[in-house]
């Protein structure tokens, strides 16, 4: 890490209460989006992948209230972290990627399935969150933890629907 980053990282921390500071690194994916060299959203939502592997084992009828409450969770959050970084939809937020993430699997059985289509699924994911097909693009200028969250909602849906063409054709 240079320490230009090093530099900076600490400022984003030093004077915040605990609280703060709570807020910034679940929203940074536990520091991984602040002390990325690169890439920061990518590797921030890496914790996503632990997450989705865990929801993913859940029953059918309890994976999608959960993945709404993930998503709900992740709008206060982003909002906090948003406000602490002072820049809108700050590339270092990942809490919007690594809780919504879950979304991307609902009803695909990937503990059944080789170890390396959860880095499939994944990087479906994170392309399509970059691609940001209609209406995500557009819904992310809504001010705040919503605007944050939502185009990553969007975006996931339509993950869901790759990684399950993915499913069928591929992995079942």
């Amino acid at each position: 890490m240079h320490k230009e980053q090093q530099i900076q990282i600490a400022r984003e921390y030093t004077g915040r209460t605990w609280g703060e500071k709570l807020c910034l690194f679940a929203a940074t994916g536990f520091g991984l989006g602040l002390y990325a060299p690169f890439a920061p959203g990518t590797f921030g939502s890496i914790p996503g992948v632990i997450l989705a592997y865990l929801t993913t084992s859940l029953p059918f009828a309890i994976q999608v209230p959960f993945c709404l409450t993930l998503t709900l969770a992740a709008i206060p959050v982003c909002d906090q972290a948003e406000r602490l970084l002072g820049i809108k939809d700050d590339g270092r937020i990942s809490a919007d990627e690594w809780l919504l993430f879950p979304i991307a699997l609902i009803g695909i059985p990937v503990w059944n399935l080789p170890w390396w289509s959860m880095l499939v699924f994944f990087c479906v994911t994170r392309a399509v969150d970059i691609i940001k097909p209609p209406p995500a693009r557009a819904l992310q200028s809504i001010p705040g933890g919503k605007g944050i969250v939502i185009d990553d909602f969007i975006a996931n849906l339509y993950s869901l629907a790759i990684n399950w063409t993915l499913y069928i054709l591929v992995f079942r």
